[in-house]
């Protein structure tokens, strides 16, 4: 990044975060926001565990001198409506992240909403569950024990290179106890893969071109030649046969990953499995 863009970043593109918990998913929400706009730099600051006007005026004012908004999640309607004000005032933009959508879940089912913030037991609970998951991602990352593939809510298969590994953490931040188990057709595969419900399983496929090109860039980056069987489309394709066949005896789900990201592949199988 060029330094001009660092010190625009640093003086005038500023985002504002605040909540009356940690402030998790309205910096959620902007950073998803930010990638439908070019790569700017943007920081983003959080105000968490706001617990009355005098943190809000703080914030507000900051937003202020920084000439840019406020992204808010508040479930005390006391601190929205201190917000609101404190943010008129100060000519500040205020967006509130969760409010609408409480509204129309509360007037669709008639159910008022229950008004705590951060709901701090689940979130503690949901905080030792992604530890305890991502634990478990990696103690059976790659094949390393076979009796994880009995234990785990999520099995990923398939050959070298299908993004089994960045998969099974993305997952595990989500709070599932993944285990990942990579193909190939000299190693047997594990009786465990068999004995498990096959909806708990899925198997990770590519498009050859898209695996040859990530193979060959992987040899490049250990400084191995970019021709060895490893990359190359005969051994490719062999791997895939096999993988195809067991997949079918298996009957697995299926998932090409070929032009979908980490976040896509995980949607489709937190969907499925849910």
């Amino acid at each position: 990044m060029a330094d001009t863009e660092w010190e625009e970043a640093e003086h005038g593109r500023w985002i504002i975060i605040c909540s009356d918990a940690v402030g998790e998913t309205a910096e959620a929400v902007v950073s998803a926001a930010l990638r439908q706009f070019e790569a700017r730099p943007a920081r983003i600051k959080r105000f968490s565990h706001i617990a009355g006007g005098r943190e809000i005026r703080e914030a507000v004012r900051e937003a202020a001198e920084r000439r840019t908004f406020v992204a808010y999640t508040f479930a005390q309607p006391e601190l929205t409506e201190m917000m609101i004000g404190e943010a008129a005032a100060h000519g500040v933009s205020a967006v509130d992240i969760m409010g609408p959508v409480i509204s129309a879940i509360s007037g669709t089912f008639h159910n008022p909403p229950l008004a705590r913030s951060g709901l701090e037991g689940r979130l503690n609970e949901a905080y030792f569950r992604r530890v305890e998951a991502m634990e478990f991602a990696v103690k059976y990352d790659d094949g390393r024990d076979s009796r994880g593939i009995g234990l785990a809510e999520i099995v990923l298969i398939g050959v070298s290179r299908t993004s089994k590994t960045p998969l099974s953490i993305y997952l595990a931040h989500k709070g599932y106890k993944v285990a990942n188990y990579p193909l190939t057709p000299e190693v047997q595969a594990p009786p465990e893969l068999f004995q498990i419900p096959s909806r708990r399983i899925f198997g990770l496929t590519m498009e050859l071109e898209s695996i040859l090109k990530i193979r060959t860039e992987r040899l490049r980056s250990l400084g191995l030649h970019a021709d060895a069987d490893y990359a190359a489309a005969h051994r490719v394709v062999e791997e895939f046969t096999y993988a195809e066949e067991l997949m079918r005896r298996i009957g697995c789900k299926v998932i090409d990953v070929s032009d979908k990201s980490i976040e896509e592949t995980a949607g489709l199988i937190i969907d499925f499995i849910r």
